[in-house]
C-alpha cells in the first residue's frame, strides 16, 4: 500500500465503526502550555474535559492530526536524521470516543484493523498492559488483559509471552498534574529477522528499532485530584494515536509484512522519497538508505553517512517549517518562533553538506515538491506556499550571513583544538551573544569534531548576563506600574462618556496622583489604542485627567498631585470627546482595512502590530508589495463601506463558542479568556453575522458613517515581509488633504517659476540666433508646460504618496539592515549612529514590528545634538524596564530630556560630547 492507501484505509475502517472523520487541527495549540500541537488528542481536550460536548452522532471520531514534538517536555529534535524513526513533524492517527465505546470496543477494532484487514502476523506484535508498582495511582488493567489475551489466544499465541505488563511511566497517562487520566495499552510490533516473541518480548520498551510502538490506546476513566486521589470518571472515554509514519515503513518495508530481513525505515517511504528524490535532483547528490549505529562515534562518520543523514534532516525540517508556516506560525525570536527559526538552521547547516549554499538556496526547490504531495490531505499547503516559500527564502538567505561568519569564528577557535578536547564556553557564549549563533548548532559542530562543549561556563556566562540584568531592574525608577491593587474598576466607556464613580484607592506619585475607582468611562492605552483624556470633577473642582493607566483589573486615572480627593468620594469622570471620536473613528476603519486588505490582496494579509489615535491609523501586516491599483480599490473598498452607515457593535460571548471559526479574526499567539469581545461590522447588532469580526478591546463609532473620508496616506516595506499602511480618516483626513493641496501649490508655482525662466532663456537663444524656427520652441515648451501643471494638479496627490511611500521605504530598510544581526541576537542593543534624525523612530519600528523581547538604547548623532531613543520589548518590562523612565534618566546625563511610553520613548540631548558615558550608563542599565 501507499501511504495515501494506508491512510485512507484507517479512515475508511472508522468511518464503517460509525465515526465522524474530522480535519486535523492547527499546530498552533489551543493550550498556552503547549509549543506546538504535539498529539492528536489537543483539539479534543474540553470533551474530555466535560466543559464542551462532542459535536458527533454518535460521539465518535477519527483523523490525522499534524504534530510537532521540538522543544519542551517533547523535544526529538536532536535525534532527527540518526535513526529511523524519529521526527520534528509527523502524523497522528486516532480514534476517538466521548463517553461512548470503552476498552471491549477500541482493542477489538485495533486488532481487526492491525491484523485482520492489514495481515500484521499476530505472533509479531506485542501488547503492553498497565501494571502498578505499590503507590502507583490505579490498578492492574485487567479487562485490558483478559481482552488482548483472548485475541493472541485465537491466533495460536501464548498472551503471557505477547503481552507485556507496564509501569507508570509507559502506560498510564496523564493530562496533567490534575484532570482526566487512565491506563493505556501499546502496541509493539517485532521486527527482528526472526520474529520471535521471546525476543520481540525483550525489546519492549527498550529504546530498540527493532522492536516499534505503533498504535497507543488510552483509557481515560479516572480524574487526577489536587489531594493525589483518583476518582472514577462517571463518563470514560478512548483517546487512541497511531504513528503514520510508523505504520508506513513497517508495512512497506516487509512487503506487506512477509519480508523482515531489512531493517524498516520511516524515511525508505514514499513519505519522504519524493522529497529525498528532489534533493538529488538539486543536489547532484544520491540518498543511500543507510544509519550509524546506536551511541556511534559521529567525528567518524564518512562522507555517505554524512550525505544520508543531511537527506533526512533536510526534509523532516522541511515538513516541520512548512505545516507550521501554513497555520502561521512563522520562525522568530522568542517561544514556538525560535524553535523553527533553529529547526531552520539546522536544515540549512547540513545543507552545506549537500552542496547547498547562500548561492544555491536549499528551500526554494522544495517546497513545491512538498506541496504537490500532501497539498490534497492538508489544502492549508496549497493555500499558503507562496507564503511558505517567500518565508523560507528570507530567513533562509539571513542565516547563510551569520553561518558564513559563525562556522569562521568557530573554525579559529577550534583550529588548535584535538580531538577530545574542550570547546570554550566563553568562546560559544561570544557565538551567541555577538554574532546570534544559537549554542545547539556549537554543540553539533563540537560534536562533529569530537569536542566537548563546555556548557558549564556557558551557562555561567548566561546567567551572569542574566544577573546584571536583574540587578538593572533593581536600579529602575518605575513609576505607576510599581502600584499594586487587587481593585477591580467596570469599563463603562464602551457606551458612556461619563461615568459618576467612587474612589477605591489614592496613589501617590512624584508628579501625579494615580485615582482607582470603581467605575470609569477612560480607555488605557493598549491593543495599539491610545489611552484616552478628560477631566475628574468632585466638590466643584476639576481636575485634567493627563494619563489612565491599566493595574491588573483596575484602572487608574492620574490627575494633579495636589488634587484634593479622599477614599470614599464620589466623582465625575468624563471623556475629552474631541479626543475620543477621532480615536474611535481611527479605530474602525482599522477594522474596515484589514477586511479591504482580505478582499482585494490576500486573506493571508495577516495582522503584525497596529496603532490608532486621534491623528492617524496605521497598518502593519505581512505580505508582498502591493500595487498603487490595489491600493486604490481598497481606499475606495473602505469609503464604500462607510458610505453605507453600517452598524458596527460589539458584544462578549465564551471564547470556546468561537474556537475553529475563520471568519472571526483571531490572532496567533494571542492569549484569551473564557470571555472574549467580538467587534462586527455589518450584520444584525451582535448576531456574529458581519463582514468584519474580530476579537478586539477597544472603542469605536456606532455608525460606519461616523469615520468620514478615508485617505491612505503611505504605504511600504517595514522589514523583510512586513508592510506599513498609514492612514487619515474624518477631520485628520481633511486636514491632511489640505496640506497636500498647499503643498501642490506650492509645486507649481514653483514649476512655473522654473518653466518662466526656461522660457526667457528660450526667447534669448531666439534673438541671438538668427533662425526663424528658434521661436516655434519655445512657443511649444511653454505650451507643455502649462500642460505639465495641469497634469500636476490632477495627479498630485498620488505623486505625493510614491514620494512618501519611497521615502519611507529608504528610511526603513535603512533601519532594517542595521537592525538585522541585532535582532537575530535576542540580546539588548546599544548602538550609535551618525545619521539623519530620520532613522530613530524607523530603529523604533524595526523593533516594534519583530516582536523584539529584549531592551535597546539608540544614540543618533545628527551633527547637531544627540537624537536619543529607548525601546523595551515583553521580557525587558517583564524585568520592570520602561523605555519613559530609561529615556528620562539617560538624557538627563548628556544635558537632555525627553520622554514616552513603557515601550518607545524619544528625546534629545545637546551635549555631544558625552556618547561614552551615555553608552556606558546604558550597558550599566539594561
Amino acid at each position: 500500500m501507499t501511504s495515501a492507501e494506508i491512510r485512507n484505509s484507517f479512515l475508511d475502517f472508522f468511518r464503517e465503526q460509525q465515526h465522524t472523520i474530522v480535519p486535523s487541527a492547527s499546530l498552533m495549540p489551543q493550550s498556552p502550555g503547549l509549543l506546538f500541537t504535539n498529539a492528536g488528542m489537543n483539539q479534543f481536550v474540553p470533551y474530555f474535559l466535560g466543559t464542551d460536548k462532542a459535536p458527533y452522532d454518535p460521539p465518535r471520531a477519527a483523523d490525522t492530526q499534524k504534530c510537532i514534538r521540538a522543544g519542551g517536555k517533547h523535544n526529538d529534535l536532536e535525534d532527527v536524521g540518526y535513526d529511523t524513526y524519529h521526527h520534528t513533524m509527523f502524523e497522528m492517527l486516532g480514534n476517538w470516543s466521548f463517553g461512548n465505546y470503552f476498552k471491549k470496543e477500541a482493542i477489538q477494532w485495533a486488532w481487526d484493523l492491525v491484523v485482520e484487514r492489514w495481515g500484521l502476523p499476530a505472533h509479531r506484535l506485542h501488547a503492553s498492559v498497565y501494571a502498578p508498582k505499590e503507590g502507583d495511582p490505579g490498578n492492574f488493567d485487567q479487562e485490558a488483559y483478559d481482552l488482548w489475551a483472548a485475541l493472541f489466544a485465537s491466533k495460536g499465541c501464548d498472551p503471557a509471552v505477547q503481552i507485556v505488563h507496564g509501569n507508570v511511566k509507559d502506560n498510564f497517562w496523564m493530562m496533567g498534574e490534575t484532570g482526566p487520566c487512565g491506563p493505556c495499552s501499546e502496541l509493539h510490533v517485532n521486527l527482528t529477522p526472526e520474529g520471535d516473541p521471546k525476543t520481540g518480548r525483550k525489546l519492549v520498551n527498550n529504546d530498540s528499532d527493532l522492536c516499534i510502538e505503533i498504535w497507543n490506546l488510552v483509557f481515560i476513566q479516572y480524574n487526577a485530584e489536587a489531594d493525589g486521589t483518583f476518582r472514577e470518571l462517571p463518563a470514560k472515554h478512548v483517546d487512541t494515536g497511531m504513528g503514520f509514519e510508523r505504520a508506513c515503513s513497517i508495512i512497506q518495508n516487509t512487503k506487506g509484512f512477509t519480508d523482515f530481513s531489512r531493517k524498516p525505515s520511516n524515511y525508505n517511504t514514499d513519505v519522504f522519497r519524493t522529497i529525498f528524490h528532489r534533493i538529488e535532483e538539486l543536489s547532484g547528490k544520491k540518498y543511500v538508505d543507510i544509519y550509524p549505529d546506536l551511541g556511534a562515534d559521529r567525528t567518524k562518520f564518512d562522507d555517505g553517512m554524512k550525505d544520508a543523514i543531511a537527506f533526512r534532516v533536510i526534509a523532516d525540517h522541511l515538513r516541520t517549517l512548512s505545516f507550521s508556516i501554513a497555520d502561521g506560525i512563522m520562525p522568530g525570536n522568542n517561544g514556538r518562533n525560535y524553535v523553527l527559526r533553529r529547526i531552520l538552521r539546522r536544515a540549512v547547516k547540513y545543507g552545506r553538506q549537500l552542496g547547498f549554499s547562500g548561492d544555491k538556496p536549499l528551500f526554494d526547490g522544495l517546497v513545491s515538491t512538498l506541496v504537490a504531495q500532501m497539498g490534497d490531505v492538508f489544502p492549508e499547503l496549497k493555500d499558503r506556499e507562496a507564503a511558505i516559500r517567500e518565508t523560507l527564502n528570507r530567513e533562509e538567505n539571513a542565516f547563510n550571513l551569520t553561518l558564513d561568519r559563525g562556522l569562521k569564528r568557530f573554525g579559529d577557535g577550534a583550529v588548535s583544538l584535538s580531538e577530545g578536547a574542550v570547546f570554550s564556553g566563553d568562546l560559544a557564549f561570544e557565538l551567541y551573544d555577538t554574532f546570534g549563533f544559537p549554542v545547539d548548532l556549537t554543540a553539533l559542530l563540537c560534536s562533529e569534531r569530537g569536542l566537548k562543549l563546555d556548557e558549564d561556563r556557558f551557562k555561567a556566562l548566561m546567567e551572569e548576563q542574566q544577573v546584571r540584568s536583574r540587578a538593572a531592574q533593581k536600579t529602575t525608577v518605575v513609576r505607576a506600574l510599581e502600584i499594586s491593587t487587587d481593585a477591580v474598576t467596570t469599563m463603562t466607556g464602551f457606551d458612556s462618556d461619563e461615568s459618576e464613580a467612587t474612589v477605591l484607592e489614592l496613589h501617590p506619585q512624584e508628579d501625579a496622583l494615580f485615582v482607582i475607582t470603581d467605575k470609569t468611562p477612560f480607555y488605557a492605552e493598549m491593543g495599539g489604542q491610545a489611552g484616552d483624556t478628560g477631566t475628574l470633577a468632585i466638590n466643584g473642582n476639576e481636575y485634567a485627567v493627563s494619563a489612565v493607566q491599566q493595574i491588573g483589573k483596575a484602572r487608574a486615572v492620574a490627575v494633579p498631585a495636589d488634587a484634593s480627593i479622599a477614599v470614599g468620594d464620589t466623582v465625575t469622570l468624563k471623556l475629552d470627546t474631541t479626543r475620543r471620536r477621532p480615536i474611535e473613528a481611527h479605530h474602525s476603519a482599522t477594522h474596515l482595512l484589514h477586511w479591504a486588505l482580505h478582499e482585494v490582496v490576500s486573506k493571508d494579509a495577516a495582522q503584525q502590530g497596529s496603532s490608532v489615535d486621534e491623528n492617524r491609523l496605521r497598518f502593519d501586516f505581512n505580505s508582498g508589495a502591493v500595487t498603487p491599483e490595489q491600493l486604490q480599490t481598497i481606499e475606495d473598498k473602505v469609503n464604500a463601506k462607510i458610505a453605507e452607515n453600517g452598524n458596527v457593535s460589539w458584544t462578549e460571548v465564551p471564547h470556546a463558542s468561537i474556537k475553529g471559526r475563520t471568519d472571526i479574526m483571531q490572532f496567533f499567539g494571542d492569549k484569551y479568556g473564557d470571555t472574549v469581545r467580538v467587534v462586527q461590522i455589518g450584520g444584525g447588532n451582535n448576531s456574529l453575522d458581519g463582514y468584519s469580526m474580530e476579537l478586539c478591546g477597544g472603542t469605536h463609532v456606532r455608525k460606519t458613517g461616523e469615520i468620514g473620508l478615508f485617505k491612505i496616506k503611505s504605504e511600504g516595506a517595514i522589514a523583510a515581509g512586513v508592510r506599513r499602511i498609514e492612514a487619515v480618516c474624518g477631520k485628520a483626513a481633511e486636514t491632511w488633504l489640505a496640506e497636500q493641496e498647499q503643498l501642490l501649490i506650492a509645486e507649481a508655482e514653483a514649476a512655473t517659476a522654473k518653466a518662466t525662466v526656461t522660457l526667457e532663456k528660450l526667447k534669448q537663444l531666439a534673438i541671438e540666433a538668427p533662425l526663424a524656427l528658434a521661436a516655434a520652441p519655445a512657443t511649444h515648451e511653454l505650451s507643455a508646460l502649462k500642460a505639465h501643471l495641469e497634469h500636476l494638479k490632477e495627479v498630485s496627490i498620488e505623486a505625493e504618496k510614491a514620494f512618501k511611500k519611497a521615502q519611507a521605504r529608504a528610511a526603513a530598510q535603512q533601519a532594517d539592515a542595521e537592525l538585522a544581526e541585532l535582532i537575530e541576537a535576542g540580546k539588548p542593543i546599544i548602538r550609535t549612529f551618525e545619521a539623519d534624525a530620520s532613522l530613530v523612530q524607523e530603529l523604533l519600528n524595526g523593533l516594534k514590528k519583530k516582536n523584539f523581547g529584549e531592551a535597546a538604547f539608540f544614540i543618533v548623532d545628527d551633527g547637531e545634538k544627540l537624537q536619543l531613543a529607548t525601546y523595551c520589548g515583553d521580557v525587558a518590562q517583564a524585568r520592570g524596564l520602561k523605555a519613559g523612565d530609561l529615556l528620562r534618566d539617560l538624557a538627563a546625563l548628556a544635558g537632555g530630556k525627553g520622554g514616552g511610553k513603557a515601550d518607545q520613548a524619544r528625546g534629545g540631548a545637546p551635549e555631544r560630547e558625552k556618547i561614552a558615558e551615555l553608552e556606558a550608563a546604558a550597558k550599566a542599565k539594561l
